[in-house]
C-alpha cells in the first residue's frame, strides 16, 4: 500500500515533461479561442473548464497514482505558472504574447458588433458591465474594451460620469471657502 502511495508511477522527469506539455498547450488553446473573465464565467464557460481539466489529466499524471507524483505535478504546473506570470510582468513582449492586447468592443457610444461577433461575447453581458460600472447603456460610453485578462473596463463619457463622496466633499469645501470670502468682502467698508 506505501509503495502505491509514495512511489511514482513513471519517471519524475516525464512527469515534468508532460505537466509543462499540457500546460503550454492549455494556455495557447484559451490565447487563440479567446478570452473571459474567469471570475465571471458564464455555466457554459464553467463546464468548459471542469471538462477541460479531467480530459487533460490523464495526459499529465501518466500510469501514475501517487500521492508523490500528483504533488511532483502541482509543483511543476505551478512552477510553470509563476515563471510565465513573472516573465509576463518583467518583458511587455512576454505579456503581450502570453496575454495578447486591450481589444475595443465600443467607442464613441457605439458598440463594434464585428469584433464583438468574432469574439463570441453577448451584448447583455456588456451591457451589464456598462450599467455595472454607472453607465444606463453604450450612449453613455467613450470607450468599452476588454483587457487581456477578460475584464470588461468601461471608461463613461464625461458627462455621465457620477460624481465620487470625495468629488462632493472638495466641491463643499471650494464652495465653503467662495462663501467666505464674499462675506469677508462683504463685511468690508466701502
Amino acid at each position: 500500500m506505501w509503495h502505491d502511495i509514495l512511489v511514482s508511477g513513471i519517471p519524475l522527469a516525464e512527469k515534468a515533461i508532460r505537466t509543462v506539455a499540457v500546460y503550454l498547450c492549455v494556455v495557447v488553446l484559451l490565447r487563440v479561442i479567446g478570452r473571459r473573465d474567469l471570475a465571471q464565467l458564464n455555466t457554459l464557460d464553467l463546464v468548459v473548464m471542469l471538462l477541460l481539466s479531467n480530459v487533460v489529466q490523464n495526459a499529465i499524471i501518466g500510469d501514475d497514482d501517487s500521492v508523490t507524483g500528483a504533488i511532483f505535478g502541482a509543483v511543476v504546473l505551478l512552477g510553470v505558472n509563476t515563471a510565465l506570470a513573472r516573465a509576463a510582468a518583467r518583458w511587455s513582449g512576454a505579456g503581450r504574447l502570453l496575454e495578447g492586447r486591450d481589444t475595443v468592443l465600443a467607442e464613441d457610444g457605439r458598440y463594434d458588433i464585428a469584433t464583438i461577433r468574432r469574439l463570441g461575447l453577448r451584448l447583455a453581458d456588456l451591457e451589464m458591465a456598462i450599467r455595472r460600472q454607472g453607465g444606463t447603456g453604450v450612449a453613455d460610453t467613450a470607450k468599452v474594451t476588454l483587457e487581456p485578462g477578460g475584464t470588461v473596463v468601461v471608461r463613461l463619457r464625461p458627462e455621465e460620469k457620477s460624481a465620487s463622496v470625495g468629488d462632493l466633499a472638495e466641491l463643499t469645501a471650494r464652495l465653503d471657502r467662495i462663501e467666505r470670502t464674499l462675506r469677508s468682502l462683504a463685511a468690508r467698508p466701502h
